[in-house]
């Protein structure tokens, strides 16, 4: 019995993987990493300050939507757009936020109907958002994040 036991012992010893040492190299842990990370999602969208009191992720994302669209429309009815046809549109402002928090228009994506009526669409959108507040960029993983976005913005002239 003491020698099955002690056959046993040995046995286990010797095809035991428990004393192999594997080095583990922090590149591995890094790659793996970055393999399971959502790049498409942020802890925290961008914001202004007036966002800041708002409580939730989605909220402050909501806040910070509304209040561009409330500066866009603030801005573009200081001016008198005339047109010779209704507009009904929504258009697709492609935005980048850096991690500093400067904001840029990438593209502005409308109907060709609604550039023939408003050649000047383009700067008018651009010159509305040049004064904007201080923004706050996006946090991902406790680090100030590049994010880009869409805001779509209606633009209805009767």
């Amino acid at each position: 019995m003491k020698r099955i036991f002690l056959f046993l012992l040995v046995i286990s010893l010797i095809s035991c993987d428990y004393f192999d040492k594997k080095k583990v190299y922090s590149e591995d842990i890094l790659d793996e990493e970055l393999q399971t990370f959502n790049w498409k999602d942020v802890d925290e969208y961008p914001s202004f300050k007036s966002c800041e009191t708002t409580l939730g992720k989605e909220n402050k994302k909501i806040c910070f939507e509304n209040t561009l669209r409330r500066i866009i429309n603030t801005n573009l009815a200081k001016h008198q757009i005339i047109v010779s046809e209704d507009i009904n549109d929504t258009i697709q402002l492609k935005i980048t936020i850096d991690n500093k928090g400067d904001f840029v228009i990438n593209e502005i994506v409308c109907d060709e109907n609604t550039r023939i009526q408003i050649p000047e669409l383009d700067s008018l959108l651009r010159q509305s958002l040049e004064a904007l507040p201080k923004i706050h960029p996006a946090i991902k993983r406790s680090q100030q994040v590049n994010t880009q976005f869409v805001l779509p913005v209606i633009i209805k002239i009767d």
